[in-house]
């Protein structure tokens, strides 16, 4: 008998396993890492907000819109959302709505507490 035809299946057996083994560890390693906010459409509307492309009150909505897709999905606003969703209800004279998202920023975010309590104390002025 010829030891060769086996050694030639048992390295045959060796790379199908070890091709099996591959495949399984990179489908392990393709999952995402969830993040750790959701950005739903918030950064092209800053943008668009500092380049005064549209309304106020569109921006309000774009970011409303965004506010429910995130929640929708489980995610949390990033830094700055609420800031900046409670800059624009107090540009369109909506305080009550504004101050409720700066409180909500600073829960959300306690470091930036001092900025929202100056926004907040000047809301009224």
């Amino acid at each position: 008998m010829n030891p060769v035809p086996f050694a030639a299946a048992g390295r045959k057996a060796a790379l199908v396993c070890s091709a099996a083994a591959a495949a399984l560890l990179a489908g392990c390693a393709q999952q995402a890492v969830k993040p750790l906010y959701g950005w739903d459409g918030y950064q092209p509307q800053v943008y668009d907000y500092l380049q005064g492309k549209s309304s106020h009150e569109a921006q309000i909505g774009v970011l409303e819109e965004s506010l429910q897709t995130m929640r929708g999905k489980g995610e949390r606003p990033p830094p700055g959302f609420h800031a900046h969703l409670g800059v624009l209800y107090a540009s369109v004279g909506k305080n009550d709505q504004a101050s409720q998202e700066l409180l909500a920023e600073k829960e959300a975010f306690p470091e930036s507490s001092p900025y929202m309590d100056f926004l907040l104390k000047n809301l009224n002025k």
